[in-house]
């Protein structure tokens, strides 16, 4: 007859457990698979095939009982750690989203709103229009392998264990929210500025000649420069987007080792 003592029980459920929460916190938090339209299942699913993948080359995990107080606290910072690692590609994300709602502003398309379940809220659509062409991005550069290949190193630097997450991690996360503007609008300058030129110009036109009817006449002439101004911009924008996502992934390592309680020298 087969026993299996308790000791083994938690064992088997720890090499499992702890991971799939660590993963089902990025899942939850990540950009793209994080998005409100992916069914739950299919999140829960996603977490659970990665944690099968992974569990057997992590190191190993503390023999606690799940139901526990430790195994509670191991369980909330897991999730806390997933949630953090996410959230910095949401960063990303949100600054390239940022960068089209300035281009849309300075277009006058700030009337073009539909609602964002993703946010729930009113998003502009040159918003939108540059979010998708992140994520397709995110894609092309195989952002998903990089994320993963994060994810699996941040059990190396950051094992499973009781001891508490170093304070400073969680203030990193917070002061990369602050850099949301920042990148958005290095992204967009381009274009906002050949608007904000075309903007200065009609301007002059109206000056000097009043009965121009402004509405009739620099509407049509900002949008005009705003696609085209956007058609020419989007080949270098591939590329800062891309480099927005790595740096995002780099940031989260960073976090990683000082949730661990290291300074973290990651660039």
């Amino acid at each position: 007859m087969i026993s299996i003592t308790t000791a083994q029980w938690y064992a088997w459920l720890s090499a499992f457990w702890w991971p799939f929460l660590r993963i089902l916190g990025l899942v939850l938090a990540e950009p793209v698979l994080g998005n409100t339209n992916v069914p739950g299942p299919v999140k829960v699913g996603l977490a659970v095939f990665i944690t099968l993948v992974l569990a057997p080359v992590l190191p190993a995990m503390p023999r606690v009982d799940p139901a526990s107080a430790a195994g509670l606290l191991i369980g909330a910072q897991q999730l806390i750690i997933g949630i953090s690692i996410g959230f910095m590609l949401r960063l990303a994300m949100t600054a390239a989203e940022t960068a089209g709602q300035l281009v849309g502003l300075q277009m006058g398309l700030g009337f073009a709103v539909f609602f964002d379940p993703q946010s729930a809220a009113q998003t502009a659509v040159m918003g939108q229009f540059v979010g998708m062409f992140a994520i397709l991005t995110f894609l092309s550069m195989d952002g998903h392998a990089l994320v993963l290949s994060a994810l699996a190193g941040s059990f190396d630097a950051l094992p499973v264990s009781t001891e508490p997450l170093a304070p400073l991690g969680f203030l990193t996360v917070a002061q990369s929210g602050s850099e949301i503007f920042r990148i958005g609008l290095l992204i967009s300058l381009p274009v906002v500025a050949a608007l904000l030129i075309s903007n200065i110009a009609v301007g002059i036109m109206t000056r000097a000649a009043p009965q121009l009817n402004i509405f009739a006449v620099g509407f049509p002439i900002t949008l005009t420069v705003g696609f085209f101004g956007l058609w020419l911009a989007t080949p270098y924008m591939g590329p800062s987007i891309q480099n927005l996502f790595e740096q995002a992934v780099f940031a989260a390592m960073r976090i990683i080792e000082q949730l661990a309680g290291r300074p973290g020298s990651s660039p």
